[in-house]
């Protein structure tokens, strides 16, 4: 088994001291190296460790032998495509936040940024945490079965305030919706 801890880390821009003081107890940046590097073994117990630190399912942290992995291999920079000095695993940065279950929106119709197509990514939250998703794309379930999608632009105690990304549409209001699905990542074939 091939762990990701060190490619994990580094794609949430945290460093070996971050991950160890949000370990639950705290531990040292020494330890954190070592298991990133393998020169020490990854137990369970560092796994749901080193797991919940990041903000990750444990699972993550592991990978086959055998199992092909997207590779980052480049990045580009002011100055043009650069190659890395080692390519790191390409992972998903869906992968990467902890909290509610993601939902997918399927695009059939362009619609304002749009296009026919596109998937669009979406997380879970929590109606009366909507205040800080404010002008953000959300999708909101309705009543019988339907659901409106749109910029969130108001919430005011149980409503809340959407408008379609269509031209000349109207705000939708929902009062008490049962979640908010705030967009985080779209999928475009080129």
């Amino acid at each position: 088994m091939i762990n990701r801890i060190r490619d994990i880390r580094k794609q949430k821009g945290m460093t070996l001291a971050e991950v160890a003081a949000a370990c639950d107890p705290p531990t040292t940046a020494q330890t954190i190296g070592r298991l990133e590097t393998g020169m020490r073994n990854l137990s369970l117990v560092w796994m749901n460790r080193i797991g919940e630190a990041l903000g990750v399912d444990p699972e993550l942290l592991v990978k086959g032998e055998e199992e092909a992995v997207p590779q980052i291999i480049a990045r580009l920079t002011d100055q043009g495509a650069e190659a890395l000095t080692k390519p790191r695993d390409a992972i998903l940065p869906t992968q990467l936040s902890d909290g509610e279950a993601l939902v997918c929106l399927a695009i059939e119709t362009p619609q304002g940024e749009y296009r026919a197509g596109d998937q669009l990514w979406m997380r879970q939250v929590k109606p009366e945490d909507a205040g800080s998703i404010i002008n953000r794309d959300v999708l909101a379930p309705r009543s019988g079965g339907r659901f409106a999608f749109g910029r969130l632009i108001d919430r005011q105690g149980t409503l809340v305030g959407l408008l379609p990304p269509g031209i000349g549409q109207r705000q939708i209001v929902i009062d008490k919706p049962a979640w908010l699905a705030v967009a985080e990542m779209l999928v475009r074939k080129l």
